[in-house]
């Protein structure tokens, strides 16, 4: 919190130094000695500091008059909601919360309305290259996906089609366009391919490139033929035909190896990814669309229907592909066919993008309010780093309850769903108090400092920086190692020479994080997530690091002798010793338990507290003189945070500051 600058003298300025004049003549009492500031700037210097504003014309009077500014005036600004506010703005520079930057969005969780046909909801972002063949497509608006049997566009490329969904009801293209990528197409003066093909706009041969298209909500015909601007379709000039002598494929018999050399036509098929059932691949050069259906409306819905029209894909509610049985619920959804956006939507986000603004905007209150309940409370300051008190606006609420956006949102709720309040998605102003699971340890655990510090080395270095007022440097006469040293290549950093000066502290203090993964907020409970999974070990053996995205926590490819012999380990376990091993048993709490018994917490909010009133660190001398008696009173008070900013008021420094 850094001072305020003076405003510049006005009138008001004037009338109040008639004031000022005036009450001091009257005052009988002055705890002014005379190298203090003068009475009317140390009350003005106590407005600015605690309230972030000067006194007011009142305010100046009532405390002239009275001819001392005493413990009780200074208490009462304390308990003021200005005051509060103010104290929020302190926290929210120590903590540094804002996530703005942290949570990476695309926009491929989106729905977006539509405007032509069934004007369904879509996702036509980056997840419509897997699924349909391209980037920013949607589905097909005119088709309902329940009807594709009797609902064509392109007879002539769709074939006959007695199922719109596969075995597992999973939805199956009902049209298909070629892409312009690929091939360039050429709008025919014609109603239907039937008609084109009647009046020699398309060669019989060619039967299979007349592509009906959605142009503005109305079907029109196209002529596609491979790019010949492409210079890698430019050269698929050979001609394969099946029985019929209509064109299959366009192919280059004469193609590098690693060069395209074969095109075929369009499909509604779908092609098995690997021979999986239940993974897909697109067609090359084909956009094969899904039709729309219609469901309960999403949970972001404020219209009040009932019901809204949405692509088939994105109106699914499956939380695992039914034939792989991989789950929908991390960011693999959107390109997996068989998940869709969930019950509600609640894995999706409205288009606007203005709830992942409100969602930003909760996280980053969260923090602040957990430090201003222990304020308000004139609980043991500390607190803020352990208690399990937490607030949930109706945005966070849902967010939680609903396990909404898990490919943005990678966050586990801090309590069970019965827990957390439940509040509408749409309140954003009213927060209401909840008790959050036993792992929680203050603002050491909430999604804005996880999502803000994404590692556990950045959590560490904040909470020295913060809370201990320490930094990680190597000391001034280390030498680095020279480069052919053998322990430059040892993967620990807590051992690697020129490393350890700092990682041997880094390392076992950041596993108090242990439990938490990286690059989001996710709690990894010992129940989901063992310290060993002969799971994950076992895709590792054979080659697969991802395991179908489950096993990002774990050890998964071996760099070292202990990285082969650890393959499945939960990575937090990797080159910690059973020493060190209870620190991610006991997480951030238990390391703000031992830095209590070193009184390094105390002396850096004692600092943090100085610098914010006074501007300015401590000097050496003022820390000789004052620190002490701070420490002192800051104790006796069991850490209460106004006494120690009133026993920083109190001292001389403070009072000879301008």
């Amino acid at each position: 919190m850094a001072r305020l600058a003076s405003p510049s003298p006005g009138l008001g300025v004037v009338l109040i130094g008639h004031l000022l004049l005036a009450a001091s003549a009257q005052a009988q009492v002055c705890t002014q000695s005379p190298s203090d500031l003068s009475l009317s700037r140390q009350l003005r210097q106590a407005y600015l500091d605690l309230l972030g504003r000067p006194p007011n014309l009142s305010e100046y009077a009532f405390t002239l008059k009275k001819g001392a500014i005493t413990d009780d005036d200074l208490k009462e600004l304390m308990r003021r909601e200005e005051y509060y506010e103010r104290m929020k703005g302190y926290h929210r520079a120590l903590l540094r919360a804002n996530i703005s930057s942290s949570i990476y969005t695309q926009g491929d969780n989106r729905l977006n309305p539509t405007t032509d046909g069934a004007k369904p909801l879509e996702i036509r972002g980056n997840p419509s290259a897997p699924l349909r063949g391209q980037n920013g497509v949607g589905c097909n608006h005119a088709i309902d996906q329940d009807q594709c049997a009797t609902q064509h566009e392109d007879p002539n490329l769709e074939g006959s089609r007695t199922t719109c969904r596969d075995q597992l009801g999973v939805p199956l293209p009902v049209s298909v366009d070629y892409n312009a990528t690929q091939y360039t197409c050429t709008a025919l003066a014609a109603t239907t391919c039937a008609d084109a093909m009647t009046q020699g706009l398309v060669p019989a041969r060619h039967y299979y490139y007349c592509d009906m298209r959605q142009t503005g909500g109305v079907a029109a015909p196209y002529y596609c033929l491979p790019s010949q601007t492409n210079p890698i379709t430019a050269v698929l000039t050979t001609e394969e035909l099946d029985a019929n002598g209509r064109v299959v494929a366009f192919t280059n018999p004469s193609a590098p190896a690693g060069q395209l050399a074969r095109l075929e036509r369009c499909t509604t098929n779908l092609t098995l990814s690997g021979g999986v059932k239940g993974r897909y691949v697109t067609q090359p050069g084909c956009i094969q669309r899904e039709g729309y259906t219609t469901v309960p409306a999403p949970f972001f819905d404020t219209s009040g229907a009932a019901t809204v029209t949405m692509c088939a894909i994105e109106a699914q509610t499956r939380d695992v592909n039914p034939w792989t049985m991989e789950s929908c619920e991390t960011g693999r959804f959107t390109g997996d066919r068989s998940c869709g956006c969930g019950v509600g939507s609640r894995r999706c986000e409205p288009g606007s993008g203005a709830l992942h603004t409100a969602r930003i905007d909760a996280v980053n209150t969260e923090p602040l309010l957990i430090a201003d309940s222990v304020l308000r409370r004139e609980e043991d300051y500390f607190s803020i780093l352990t208690t399990r008190r937490s607030f949930v606006n109706g945005t966070l609420s849902q967010l939680y309850r609903q396990k909404q956006s898990p490919t943005v949102w990678f966050a586990t709720s801090p309590a069970a769903q019965a827990v957390v309040p439940d509040l509408p998605i749409g309140n954003t102003t009213t927060w209401v108090e909840y008790t959050r699971d036993e792992n929680a340890s203050g603002v050491l655990t909430s999604a804005a400092w996880l999502y803000r510090f994404p590692t556990r080395r950045s959590r560490v270095n904040q909470f020295y920086g913060a809370f201990l007022c320490k930094s990680f440097a190597p000391p001034a006469d280390a030498v680095p190692p020279s480069p052919e040293d053998s322990c430059n290549r040892e993967n620990n950093l807590a051992k690697r020479c020129g490393c350890s000066y700092c990682h041997a502290t880094i390392e076992p203090t950041g596993a108090h994080w242990g439990r938490y993964g990286e690059r989001n907020a996710q709690y990894l409970d010992p129940v989901n997530f063992p310290r060993f999974s002969a799971k994950c070990r076992d895709c590792a053996l054979n080659g697969d690091t991802t395991c179908d995205n489950q096993c990002g926590n774990y050890v998964m490819q071996a760099f070292d002798g202990a990285g082969a012999s650890d393959l499945g380990l939960l990575t937090t376990y990797l080159y910690r010793t059973p020493e060190e091993e209870p620190n991610i048993v006991g997480g951030p709490r238990l390391l703000v338990e031992r830095m209590m018994q070193t009184g390094d917490l105390e002396r850096c909010a004692v600092k943090n507290a100085w610098n914010a009133l006074l501007g300015r660190p401590m000097t050496g001398p003022e820390e000789t003189l004052n620190m002490g008696a701070l420490l002192q009173a800051f104790a006796a008070s069991n850490h209460n945070f106004k006494t120690l900013m009133l026993e920083i008021m109190k001292t001389d420094a403070y009072r000879r500051v301008d």
